[in-house]
């Protein structure tokens, strides 16, 4: 696969990601976890969201490496967990292909699995997902984004 797959872009702000993720609390707030393993990199932060608004106090992490900036690649699993998932919710921040979340599953089989957004072929292998987001979309991540300095329009134009 490469970045000619990819047709749209979605971005989406720390303020946004924050919303969704609270939005996606809202349905787990009455369940109770022993803890969370969060899959690395992109499962961080929304873990350690997620983490703060149920007051969860333990959080693992699977370390799975499948992307190399927009080019989804192999899998190579760094770091492991040992035990089956059983009363642990799972976090992504996106599920897409669904190569990642198939080799997390079998690893963690009884784990509840969540992810903020979640594109059409790997939607079935989450338990609960916030936004549905097309295949073809690149979802711009505030963790992969910096602010810069933009030239005012007239100064541009003049030059």
């Amino acid at each position: 696969m490469s970045t000619e797959r990819y047709h749209q872009h979605f971005t989406v702000s720390w303020d946004q990601l924050h919303r969704d993720v609270r939005q996606l609390c809202h349905q787990l707030v009455e369940r109770d976890f022993k803890g969370i393993v969060a899959i690395t990199r992109g499962g961080l932060i929304p873990a350690a969201l997620i983490a703060r608004e149920l007051n969860v106090r333990l959080i693992d992490t699977v370390c799975i490496k499948s992307y190399d900036h927009m080019d989804q690649g192999g899998l190579d699993v760094l770091k492991g967990v040992d035990h089956d998932g059983d009363g642990w919710l799972l976090v992504d921040d996106l599920v897409d292909t669904g190569k990642t979340a198939r080799a997390v599953r079998e690893m963690l089989p009884k784990a509840h699995f969540v992810t903020i957004y979640a594109k059409p072929e790997g939607r079935p292998l989450v338990d609960q997902y916030l936004t549905e987001v097309a295949q073809h979309c690149w979802i711009q991540f505030p963790w992969d984004m910096g602010v810069a300095y933009v030239e005012p329009l007239v100064n541009q134009v003049k030059k």
